[in-house]
């Protein structure tokens, strides 16, 4: 079998990039200004989705966006704007927010949210390819897959009490990367590249082993692995095979 050429490969890529640039500007942004007759905040919408863009997965909150307009872009846009332009991309499912739920407490908490690209690769040509962080990419992956396997996917959060230097009691937070719940059924996901560090892998299931119920608790690793579990229960896969749905750590 004859092997592409070089020439052919790149122009191929530079295409499959031209499209996807197009595909936003043109279906998505443009989109957007026409229904909701904002073609002077253009300019606005574009900034805002740079920077939800590079901080894919991060939390954030419309005043904390609005502070970075006025600190970095010198523009003043209230909180109560950028909630709306944001509220536009999600109408659009463009992007999917997150938001933090409190395992124990089950209960909802504060206004910081994650946001999510419906497609990555829209939001790696957006940032013309640049920023290519595994860590936040493969997090992203995780929560496309887990709700088109329709699972409503929130960001978890686990409380606990610990002893300070002073051994005074203090409360702390632990994150889980995701639950997910579909009727009856819920999940507990965290993401990590890799887990071959003892230390490393530790602090991963940190969280996982404070939930004291028996819904499924698993850890997707970047590498194709041989799913196995812990002596807590907690369970083991490479993102190849969770995203094949060949195990599901039953």
């Amino acid at each position: 079998m004859r092997c592409m050429p070089l020439v052919m490969l790149q122009k191929t890529r530079e295409d499959k990039a031209a499209y996807l640039r197009d595909l936003f500007d043109k279906i998505y942004l443009d989109d957007i200004i026409t229904r909701k007759s904002i073609g002077h905040a253009k300019s606005v919408l574009e900034d805002l989705l740079d920077v939800i863009s590079s901080s894919v997965g991060s939390l954030t909150n419309p005043l904390k966006l609005s502070n970075t307009f006025a600190s970095v872009k010198k523009m003043s846009i209230t909180d109560d704007t950028i909630a709306k332009y944001l509220d536009y991309f999600t109408d659009a499912f463009l992007l999917y927010k997150a938001r933090r739920f409190d395992v124990k407490g089950r209960k909802y908490i504060g206004s910081s949210l994650k946001y999510y690209f419906s497609d990555i690769g829209l939001r790696n040509a957006r940032l013309n390819f640049r920023q290519q962080e595994e860590n936040h990419i493969m997090k992203n992956i995780i929560y496309n897959e887990l709700r088109y396997r329709d699972y409503s996917v929130d960001l978890g959060v686990v409380e606990f009490n610990n002893k300070n230097a002073e051994r005074k009691s203090v409360r702390s937070l632990l994150e889980i990367d995701f639950v997910a719940n579909n009727g009856s059924d819920r999940l507990y996901i965290q993401s990590a590249l890799n887990v071959s560090d003892e230390e490393k892998r530790r602090q991963e299931v940190n969280s996982l082993k404070r939930i004291n119920d028996s819904f499924r608790k698993i850890v997707v690793i970047k590498d194709n692995i041989i799913p196995w579990h812990d002596d807590d229960g907690i369970y083991y896969i490479g993102i190849e095979k969770f995203l094949l749905g060949e195990e599901t750590g039953r």
